[in-house]
């Protein structure tokens, strides 16, 4: 099969769709913005990035707090997740106007959305300035998990979690699950 070179771009597909909440410390107002450039740096210790414009209103409030949630959405709420993305929080309550409702965290100030099975609360290791986007590095500190979605070995079940990935501009549900870590081995 022939091979087509296209310009540089970011083909890298699919790509987790998160909320990420966060909280602005001096009058504790919150936010939530949509992210598709998310994902694991490091295992030990545990760190995820995230990539934000520094145009956007979550960009400083997570620079001024130093903390943020990664939560992971579920299908059944991709309208909202999808207005988070297209809204600034700087003149509208994203929590207020999605319904979502606010738990708190554990070991941060920003809170986790309710309507997400997963919330990752995660504690600002860095910030990158990497062009159009900077690269916010967060050191997880706690893993909150719906219940009902847990395995009997505290796995998490993602078929049950029903997440959602962008694939170069549309949102995808994930399908099966076609292998395991390891299974060429076994």
């Amino acid at each position: 099969m022939a091979k087509v070179k296209l310009t540089a771009n970011t083909a890298l597909y699919p790509v987790p769709v998160v909320l990420v909440s966060c909280c602005d410390e001096p009058d504790k107002k919150t936010n939530i913005i949509t992210i598709a450039w998310c994902g694991i740096v490091c295992s030990n210790p545990p760190l995820i990035s995230i990539s934000i414009r520094p145009s956007r209103h979550s960009h400083e409030i997570i620079k001024r707090s130093g903390n943020f949630v990664v939560n992971i959405p579920t299908e059944e709420i991709l309208e909202k997740v999808d207005f988070c993305g297209n809204h600034s929080g700087s003149g509208i309550d994203k929590f207020q106007k999605c319904s979502f409702g606010k738990l708190p965290s554990s070991k941060i100030s920003s809170p986790m959305i309710k309507e997400c099975p997963v919330n990752i609360e995660c504690s600002l290791r860095q910030v990158i300035e990497l062009g159009a986007h900077n690269m916010f590095i967060g050191e997880v500190l706690a893993v909150h998990v719906d219940n009902e979605l847990l395995d009997k070995e505290k796995n998490i079940d993602y078929k049950k979690a029903m997440p959602v990935v962008f694939n170069q501009g549309e949102y995808w549900s994930l399908g099966k699950k076609i292998g395991q870590y390891g299974f060429s081995v076994k």
